[in-house]
Order: structure tokens, then C-alpha cells, then sequence
């Protein structure tokens, strides 16, 4: 299955926060998923670590993302992609964050791995990490 890992996957392992053991699991499937981050989501994850300092942490995080687990990186094409964007940011009441995965996903043919509801608004099936673990081992 190709999954697109939305940004809050990321850092909820990245923070510790409650839902990290089933988010880190995603990441140990990368064998038998192609695992996809979006541009967007690396900035926003530089971003959030930055302002706490956390230089070494995105240092580490890139080279085991991209080096050791092998996580493709996506982006969309200025003009006519990014219209799109608006326009489904527009449809489904979503930021332009949601609505940037969104047009990524559609894009590359990507389901979209997110702890985010407002992914559940839209005609894009969201996934979240237990979803998946569990139709892995069941």
C-alpha cells in the first residue's frame, strides 16, 4: 500500500505524546509499504522542533527518515496544483495544510495515514496508524 504519512504522525512520535507506539509502527512497515512524507510536513516538522530547540532532533529525524527508513518526499507543482489546493481547501472546509495532503495524496494515488477527523470529511478514506497496524497483523 502506498501511505502518505501526514505531519501529526510524525510528531506525535517526535514529542512522546499518547498515540507514538502505534504512529512508530507505521514507520517499522516501510518493508512491505512505500511510506511518502510531504514537503509541507517536513517544514512544519522543522518548524515545530526548532522552536524548542531541538536542532539535533530534526538532524536525526531526517537522516532516520529518509537515510534508514526510507520515506519518499513529495511536493506539488506551484500554479496548477496549488489552485487545486484552494479549491479543496475550499470544498471540504479544511486548512490549507489538510489540503495540501489532500491534493498530494490525489496526486500520487496515496492513502492518507492522519490522526486528523477533518481528513474525514473529505471523499479520501483516512487511515489512522492503529487501522493499519491492526489490518497487519489481523
Amino acid at each position: 500500500m502506498r501511505l502518505l504519512l501526514d505531519t501529526n504522525i510524525f510528531l506525535e512520535i517526535l514529542l512522546g505524546q499518547e498515540q507514538a507506539t502505534a504512529c512508530r509502527q507505521i514507520l517499522s512497515m516501510a518493508d512491505t509499504h512505500d511510506l511518502f512524507i510531504s514537503d509541507f510536513s517536513l517544514h512544519s516538522i522543522g518548524l515545530a522542533l526548532f522552536r524548542r530547540n531541538r536542532f539535533e532532533a530534526f538532524e536525526s529525524f531526517v537522516v532516520d527518515l529518509f537515510v534508514n527508513a526510507g520515506v519518499g518526499l513529495l511536493t506539488l507543482a506551484v500554479v496548477d496544483e496549488m489552485t487545486r489546493v484552494s479549491r479543496i481547501a475550499q470544498r471540504f472546509a479544511l486548512d490549507f495544510d489538510d489540503a495540501y495532503q489532500y491534493v498530494l495524496a490525489e496526486r500520487y494515488g496515496l492513502h492518507i495515514v492522519s490522526l486528523d477527523a477533518d481528513f474525514d470529511r473529505t471523499d479520501k478514506e483516512r487511515q489512522t496508524p492503529a487501522q493499519i497496524a491492526s489490518r497487519e497483523m489481523g
